[in-house]
């Protein structure tokens, strides 16, 4: 079963439509680091990453992984440590993966550019949380309440379709 992005407002899940948010530049087939677009295409979904300190149930078939302090996402494309999990102790460019507005209390890694790894191609693609549905910088954000029910419902072998 997959997840679709319908278009830049709705993601479809089964019989369940949920409202969301994606990248301000909309979605493209040619997506680069920093355009703030979403990538086009069909992917598998990675792990769930978590904080600890705000969830202490979480119920999904994804592997999950709590968040430390010291955890981030590198989004320097000139590191070998390009699109992968890091400390961030590491001096190269990052997203912090333990934030103070929430976005990421809940994340899905969506394995865009993460076999194979083209430089500069993007990095960082998840679905995060949202509060207003603000256009985000290539993710696809979704409210609390309905990334749990869809935590619940996905497991490992679900495919997003990102239209």
């Amino acid at each position: 079963m997959h997840i679709i992005i319908k278009n830049q407002n709705t993601l479809l899940y089964d019989k369940f439509k949920f409202k969301c948010s994606v990248g301000k530049k909309g979605i493209s087939s040619n997506k680069k680091e920093g355009d703030l677009k979403t990538p086009r295409g069909v992917f598998s979904l990675g792990a769930l990453f978590y904080r600890r300190d705000k969830f202490t149930t979480v119920f999904t078939k994804l592997k999950k992984i709590p968040i430390k302090k010291n955890m981030g996402w590198c989004n320097d494309s000139k590191s070998k440590l390009y699109n992968k999990l890091i400390n961030t102790n590491l001096k190269v460019s990052h997203e912090k993966m333990f934030r103070e507005d929430s976005k990421y209390d809940l994340v899905v890694s969506i394995n865009y550019n993460t076999r194979n790894i083209i430089q500069n191609k993007g990095s960082a693609i998840f679905i995060h949380l949202t509060k207003n549905y603000k256009k985000t910088q290539g993710c696809v954000a979704l409210n609390k309440k309905d990334l749990l029910i869809l935590l619940k419902l996905i497991n490992k072998k679900t495919r997003i379709k990102i239209l």
